[in-house]
């Protein structure tokens, strides 16, 4: 008998990973048109319909890559995952130790609002990877990844307190650069240049004050549930 959580997620699952290049170019021409689509009209309005005519091909086609509109959002939410967890490879590859504070979350700032200003639906993407249930493991890997390897950046900057702490760190680094970063990529010339120096100045306020802490929970209403 399958479950429900089975049929949800056979109701995301692509109906076949592209092998042939055509089919690989076709897939990245879907998610771009998806993506696009999805920033101009919103996720209500957005149909598998409205992608098909905007690549000139059948909803038929279009099945034989996606079996719903739901699918493809989530073949968007893990191509968002794959560049976010590519803009962490970049912070963790810098010489962390040896720079002061400032630079490191200067240098982070800069590679997560490129990933932002990349994405040209971050934002209703967001939303639905929060508001859709067969979209919303994503979101939950999203915020583990980034505040999971935080935390071991954290570590490498010389932070002290304990693994609880520092999740409670990079819970409120991530959720300020999430919002900074989406006013930052909406705003155009010298205000967003402020914006973006004012997202640093947070940051670093943020996390300066707590490198030499030595916290540790102070019971169970003190430890981020599941």
């Amino acid at each position: 008998m399958t479950s429900r959580t089975e049929k949800r997620t056979n109701s995301i699952v692509p109906r076949r990973q592209p092998v042939q290049e055509r089919a690989k170019v076709r897939t990245r021409q879907i998610l771009d048109v998806t993506a696009r689509l999805l920033g101009e009209v919103g996720f209500d309005e957005l149909t598998t319909i409205l992608i098909a005519k905007e690549l000139s091909i059948s909803v038929g086609s279009l099945y034989h890559y996606f079996p719903n509109k739901q699918s493809i959002l989530y073949a968007l939410g893990d191509r968002w995952l794959e560049t976010m967890s590519q803009a962490l490879t970049n912070i963790e590859q810098m010489p962390i130790e040896s720079l002061p504070l400032a630079n490191v979350i200067d240098r982070a700032v800069d590679q997560m609002v490129t990933v932002y200003r990349d994405e040209r639906a971050i934002l209703p993407l967001a939303q639905a990877m929060w508001a859709v249930p067969e979209l919303r493991d994503l979101d939950e890997r999203h915020d583990a990844m980034i505040i999971d390897r935080m935390m071991a950046i954290f570590r490498r900057l010389g932070f002290t307190s304990s693994d609880n702490e520092l999740n409670r760190l990079g819970r409120a680094y991530l959720e300020m650069t999430h919002a900074l970063s989406l006013v930052v990529v909406n705003q155009v010339g010298r205000r967003s240049d402020r914006t973006l120096a004012d997202l640093k100045r947070l940051v670093l306020a943020l996390l300066e004050p707590h490198r030499t802490d030595d916290i540790v929970a102070a019971g169970p209403e003190d430890i981020e549930g599941p």
